[in-house]
């Protein structure tokens, strides 16, 4: 399964990437997150976020990717099922931002699991990119 949303900010990207980069502070902006904490002190790659979620076991996700300003991608994995989240911030001409967030599920029990969760994760997206947006028009 893979689920992408995208959204214009009317914010520069800096901001945006501001908010995006503060992820314990997420919970305060998206209905889609009970509890973010940062296990390792801060972000950086190969870094570990515990994150609880509505209706969801608590996962813990590691830092993969950190292009600071740009691109901050996580993986969490479980028996038959590995979920990488990419967030993605980038300056359009106007001087606003393009938002981009993407959930992708590989494995041998991601189709059974996109079928149980498949809707709940669209809209977990969608929440996240929402508030996201709000949180950065909004400072």
């Amino acid at each position: 399964m893979e689920l992408f949303v995208e959204r214009d900010v009317r914010a520069s990207a800096e901001r945006v990437w501001a908010v995006l980069a503060d992820p314990e502070s997420w919970p305060r902006w998206t209905e889609s997150m009970r509890e973010v904490r940062l296990l390792d002190g801060g972000l950086a790659l190969g870094s570990r976020v515990r994150i609880v979620q509505p209706k969801l076991m608590p996962m813990e996700w590691t830092v993969t990717e950190l292009e600071p300003g740009a691109v901050l991608t996580w993986m969490a994995a479980a028996p038959g099922v590995r979920t990488t989240g990419t967030h993605e911030v980038w300056s359009r001409a106007d001087g606003t931002a393009r938002l981009r967030l993407v959930l992708t599920q590989r494995g041998l029990l991601a189709p059974f699991v996109a079928g149980l969760y498949g809707r709940r994760s669209r809209r977990y997206v969608e929440l996240e990119a929402e508030g996201l947006r709000a949180a950065a028009e909004a400072a």
